[in-house]
């Protein structure tokens, strides 16, 4: 141990300059000291008031840990391996809070306190020694002054002894307390030295007892727990390394594509539209009135969802119901002086909206989905592919044909009443494997009739005998009589399509023709309703009744009946031509396309059979034949069992279905 300078106590009593020098250098040092050991207090102070803290701190990381599993993440899908690691992070941080808590305590005991201690009880004491060393030096001063003072003269003993005495006691108390201040400045060199490397004793055992005991705890049970997380960092690492390469390529090849994904309309000249969706969403604008005569258009998000339109706006949580688009109808539209406008109605018909798209595609399209939304195509099993065949007819008809038969690859049945064999079965006749051309057959540009009120209305009056014509489209009941005295009498439940005057009655391609163009211009004029009534079938006419009122809204003699034929994929469409005469003499054909409940060869069978009836009448044998071949009912009429059968089952599976034209 190097040696400490001291104060010789021998010196204390002569109090020379030499030893007052020397006391004011121990004193200038207590002094140092004294100022070292109040910084020193307060960076240990400052230790252990971050290591409380650590305490606070890690009880209060090791709870938000735990709370990561009770946030409700709106991507927390796939969590529950980050979940399961950071529960057993949060206990290995509740044991270091414990640890941290021991470490604490430790640091107040063996830190704190002696520094604390050194301070109050060693500094105090030298500087309270201090004072009263100044204080016995200042009396013996004083009395020695006031013996100095004594005269030479008239000597007074007594004074004389009184100040002596005084003197002698100043000396003495100067003399103790220099003493006792000597001691105390000569044993501050060692105490300073002890003073300021306890505490860091303190400080250091306590960093090691955490340190060993936390080894003790961590290092055995978490080599293999920090290995497997390095694992997982190290795999999450490399799957945010594999997808940023990914989305940065991506990137890429979306910015180097052509500038017309930008531009709105791109694709004016030639759209490539979609006509067989069932669900369709994109941003419209819609219009809506703000005073009696102004409006406004407002950019909203629009989306169906079942057989609904609905819209959400920028920022709304869900989508709000705009319309029900269960048969409903749609229609393009001059709005404003806007492009690309189209009209949505309801079924009621009370309600409408007026939409504007970005560009002709999206206009067509929307028209397009709201179309077969509205047919209810969404509540099949395969939406889609009866959306496909329900379209195909608008496709084939902006496609340019030569010929029905050549759009039509396929053998189609017909029946011609001049080919009908006698017979209770069904009759398919082979068409030609060239077939004329659709212009010889019908007329391009001719109108289509699509209502119940039958264009050859001269043939009701040319029947009536120019009586007066019924305002209310209904018929005398002149009909019951014959309908009486008919051996045939079957009902089917068809829907009206249309009608068109044909060129040709010679072949049953002409109805084909005829069922296409009538498909085609339906659907590219969004005209999808139908008007359903009964078809009457007798030996002598044909008959459309309404269902409701049943009033014959038209009825067709049987012989001007000279083409019938069903469709071979669509089996439910059927037509037949009627041949009518005219004032010249020539005489006028038309095609009648129907929709029926049942298949359409039912239909051609039934009026095959009233044929088959009518010329049998005329000879009592082959009448006698044909009656003995077919059924007949209690009232002597034929009947189909089995078609009747089917029918009436028919009727009751399709009933309140909309048409598929």
């Amino acid at each position: 141990m190097p040696v400490v300078d001291r104060l010789l106590l021998e010196e204390a009593l002569h109090d020379s300059p030499q030893t007052r020098s020397l006391l004011s250098v121990f004193e200038e040092d207590a002094g140092t000291l004294t100022d070292y050991t109040n910084q020193l207090l307060q960076a240990m102070q400052r230790v252990y008031g971050a290591q409380n803290e650590m305490c606070l701190a890690t009880q209060q990381l090791s709870k938000q840990l735990l709370a990561y599993e009770t946030q409700n993440f709106a991507l927390g899908k796939g969590d529950e391996e980050v979940i399961s690691t950071l529960q057993y992070f949060a206990k290995m941080v509740d044991e270091l809070n414990i640890l941290h808590s021991e470490l604490a305590k430790q640091l107040v005991d063996s830190m704190i306190l002696p520094i604390v201690h050194f301070r109050e009880k060693d500094l105090t004491e030298v500087s309270t020694l201090k004072d009263l060393f100044s204080l016995a030096s200042n009396e013996h001063d004083i009395s020695m002054a006031k013996y100095s003072r004594l005269p030479k003269r008239r000597e007074n003993e007594k004074l004389k002894t009184d100040v002596g005495k005084e003197v002698a006691n100043a000396r003495r108390k100067q003399h103790l307390s220099s003493l006792q201040y000597y001691c105390a400045l000569n044993a501050l060199q060692y105490r300073k030295r002890i003073a300021v490397v306890e505490p860091m004793m303190g400080f250091a055992q306590g960093q090691v007892y955490f340190l060993k005991k936390g080894a003790d705890m961590f290092s055995k049970r978490m080599d293999d727990f920090l290995l497997s997380v390095s694992n997982m960092i190290k795999s999450i690492q490399e799957d945010l390394d594999a997808d940023t390469e990914a989305m940065r390529l991506s990137q890429q090849e979306l910015l180097s594509g052509d500038e017309f994904v930008y531009t709105p309309d791109s694709d004016v000249a030639s759209p490539v539209i979609n006509r067989n969706l069932i669900q369709k969403s994109g941003y419209l604008n819609i219009r809506s009135k703000t005073g009696l005569v102004t409006t406004s258009w407002e950019r909203l998000y629009f989306f169906t969802q079942g057989g609904n339109l609905m819209c959400q706006p920028r920022g709304a949580v869900a989508g709000g119901l705009i319309l029900d688009l269960d048969n409903s109808s749609v229609m393009a539209v001059d709005c404003e002086d806007r492009r690309y406008c189209f009209q949505i109605t309801s079924s009621t018909g009370k309600q409408n909206i007026i939409l504007q798209a970005e560009g002709k595609r999206e206009c067509e399209e929307w028209i397009c989905t709201i179309n077969n939304i509205s047919r209810q195509i969404y509540l099949t099993d395969n939406p889609e592919a009866v959306a496909i065949k329900l379209n195909q007819t608008a496709l084939q008809a902006v496609t340019p044909v030569t010929s029905f038969g050549k759009k039509h690859g396929t053998i189609l049945p017909s029946h011609n009443p001049k080919s009908v064999e006698p017979e209770n079965t069904k009759t398919v006749i082979r068409e030609p494997l060239d077939p004329p051309d659709s212009a010889q057959l019908i007329v391009p540009g001719t109108p289509i009739q699509f209502d119940i009120v039958l264009p050859a209305s001269e043939f009701m009056d040319y029947n009536r005998g120019g009586r007066r014509t019924n305002p209310f489209g209904e018929t005398e009941d002149s009909n019951r009589s014959d309908e009486e005295g008919s051996l045939l009498q079957q009902v089917f439940v068809v829907r009206f399509l249309g009608s068109m005057a044909v060129q040709s009655d010679s072949s049953s391609v002409v109805i084909f023709e005829a069922m296409r163009q009538v498909l085609a211009a339906r659907a590219i004029h969004n005209i999808f309703r139908t008007t359903e009534t009964h078809l009457m079938i007798t030996s002598k006419s044909l008959r459309l009744i309404d269902p409701q009122t049943q009033v014959t809204r038209t009825s067709f003699e049987l012989s001007s009946v000279t083409q019938f034929a069903a469709h071979q994929e669509n089996k439910r469409l059927v037509g037949f031509v009627i041949r009518l005469p005219d004032s010249d003499g020539e005489g006028s054909m038309s095609a009648y396309i129907f929709e029926s409940n049942t298949e359409g060869e039912k239909i051609c069978y039934a009026i095959s059979l009233g044929k088959e009836i009518t010329e049998a009448q005329k000879d009592p044998e082959a009448l006698a034949q044909l009656l003995m071949s077919v059924p007949l009912s209690n009232d002597g009429k034929f009947i189909l069992l089995n078609d009747q059968e089917d029918d009436q089952r028919n009727n009751g599976e399709n009933e309140g279905v909309e048409s598929e034209a």
